[in-house]
């Protein structure tokens, strides 16, 4: 509550499925764990799936979704706003206090952060780093601002990017994120680069493990040590396996490595 969570993590991991998941939970009333009150969903990618929503309420919560009367409140109360352009999303975010009191949002979801930066900074010159940097640092700073003032929670979800060289430099780090020092090696991390990363109160990576299991990981937190869980994606969201929790050597949040699968055939992946 009153912070800006960030979930990291390649595609297919789970991230929408978690904003999802924590969505219907919003909706629940106290005595549920729930924060009683509206989401304001900001869909970048056109994710956002009503039927999956539906689908994890009843999976998750079948005796209180069994009534018709519950699901439609459910529906209700899911703002779903499609935003393509970085400037419609900016006056968006500026336009959300006078929303949050009248509709009763409890919480406020960005899905996905990077997806339109990179599509509308896409150069690595000098005025698109720029540019983008000062976007990133005003979205973060509402996303905040709405957070701490109105104490409801804020999550976002960001992709991954390679970065090249085992060993990352100041330069490597610019604002943007994306300069890549020359080298033959790679290692894969969360986009927006190293200013972003400071910018978000918690980071959860999400990555890929054997099978169907996945893996969270807590990256950065003010309350949590880098802790891991495993967890498979079912219809009722995000499951945790039993004893799959533990601790890891964690790092800088900005350069943590992330597991992500590979298409290429494991002859030439292992060649390469």
């Amino acid at each position: 509550m009153g912070t800006v969570t960030e979930i990291a993590g390649p595609s297919g991991c789970g991230k929408t499925q978690f904003c999802v998941m924590l969505s219907v939970v919003a909706t629940l009333p106290a005595n549920m764990g729930g924060l009683d009150g509206c989401v304001m969903y900001i869909d970048t990618e056109s994710a956002f799936s009503a039927e999956r929503l539906v689908q994890v309420a009843q999976c998750k919560y079948p005796e209180y979704f069994r009534q018709e009367d519950s699901l439609l409140q459910l529906t209700r109360s899911i703002f779903v706003d499609v935003q393509q352009t970085c400037s419609s999303l900016i006056k968006r975010l500026t336009s959300l206090e006078e929303e949050i009191i009248s509709r009763k949002i409890k919480l406020i979801v960005v899905d996905s952060i990077a997806s339109l930066v990179r599509k509308e900074y896409s150069g690595s010159g000098g005025k698109s780093l720029i540019d983008r940097t000062n976007f990133l640092s005003q979205q973060a700073a509402i996303l905040k601002y709405l957070a701490e003032v109105f104490c409801i929670p804020v999550v976002v979800t960001n992709q991954i990017t390679t970065r090249f060289g085992q060993n990352p430099t100041p330069s490597d780090l610019e604002e943007g994120g994306e300069i890549v020092p020359e080298s033959d090696t790679g290692y894969v991390t969360a986009a927006l680069g190293n200013t972003w990363s400071h910018n978000v109160n918690t980071r959860l990576i999400l990555q890929y493990l054997e099978g169907q299991k996945r893996q969270v990981l807590v990256a950065k937190s003010p309350v949590a040590p880098f802790t891991s869980f495993t967890y498979t994606i079912q219809d009722t969201g995000i499951v945790q396996e039993v004893d799959g929790a533990g601790h890891y050597h964690g790092t800088d949040p900005g350069i943590q490595n992330i597991r992500v699968r590979s298409s290429l055939p494991l002859e030439y992946a292992t060649k390469k």
